[in-house]
């Protein structure tokens, strides 16, 4: 049986990887799993700037709480309630990612820990900040492989003063996906709910929201109840078969609808190469 190491500090979870033992992150694999249950710290906010520096371990809907008193949210609502380096090391995304994208396009700076130890960080905790290499998209999706997330800056954005779901139906999918790219519309969050729904989220003044609504096309009804839907579909889709997975996303009409990413996918050779250059020992599980 694999020991379990819960750090408390990113001293100690840079300890933990210096051993030399196998490790491998929130998952069996290792002789050490490593888990950031105990780095659940908020580290700093500034409601002013619309950023938070938290550690890896803080779950996403703990953050929420925490910036909704100041009126401010991270745009991200992937399934379930991952911890926030979770959703970097996925590059999880929701329905929102059709306006504010994935993690990764949230992410404006990242303390890792690498395999052997060592602490880097790049990125700041303000928005336009171009200090060292962009380790954070370089994370994304990375699965653990590539070392330790232990902190991330991230860019906040303001809760809107209304918001309304619709569902409309489509005879024609991608047609009807065309003409929502086209017109005025600008839906927060889009899914598409087979064989011919999508559920859309408009937000902003009362007012605009309105508006919006009176232009959407083929609204059949109304009501958030769409996003239990949309996540319970995502959550069973990540856990499928391999066919049965890759049916579902051909099914998705175009790029920008939600959709969560199968922990199946091959990994890409390329990815291998950049993984064997931080990891030449093969310490990470």
């Amino acid at each position: 049986m694999p020991s379990v190491s819960e750090p408390t500090t990113l001293e100690e979870a840079a300890a933990v990887l210096a051993e030399g033992h196998s490790v491998s992150i929130e998952r069996e694999g290792g002789e050490v799993v490593l888990s950031t249950r105990r780095l659940n710290r908020l580290l700093e906010y500034e409601p002013g700037d619309l950023t938070v520096i938290a550690e890896s371990g803080v779950r996403l809907s703990d953050l929420q709480a925490e910036l909704e008193p100041h009126g401010q949210m991270l745009a991200l609502d992937p399934p379930g309630d991952p911890t926030l380096g979770a959703c970097l090391a996925g590059d999880l995304s929701g329905p929102r990612r059709h306006r504010y994208g994935a993690m990764r396009d949230l992410v404006i700076g990242v303390t890792v820990v690498l395999s052997d130890g060592t602490v880097a960080s790049s990125g700041g905790k303000v928005v336009k900040n171009v200090a060292g290499y962009d380790l954070g998209k370089l994370f994304a999706g990375s699965r653990g492989r590539l070392g330790l997330v232990a902190r991330v800056a991230l860019r906040l954005h303001p809760r809107p003063d209304a918001t309304a779901t619709v569902v409309a139906e489509a005879d024609d999918a991608r047609a009807f996906w065309r003409e929502l790219q086209a017109s005025q519309l600008s839906p927060s969050a889009v899914d598409y709910l087979p064989p011919g729904r999508f559920a859309l989220l408009f937000e902003g003044g009362e007012a605009a929201v309105a508006g919006q609504l009176e232009l959407c096309p083929g609204v059949t009804s109304r009501g958030p109840s769409a996003w239990d839907e949309a996540a319970e579909r995502q959550s069973r889709a990540t856990s499928t078969a391999a066919h049965e997975w890759q049916e579902c996303l051909l099914a998705r009409p175009g790029p920008g609808v939600a959709y969560v990413e199968s922990p199946r996918r091959p990994w890409p050779a390329l990815a291998e190469r950049v993984r064997a250059a931080f990891d030449p020992d093969g310490v990470l599980a």
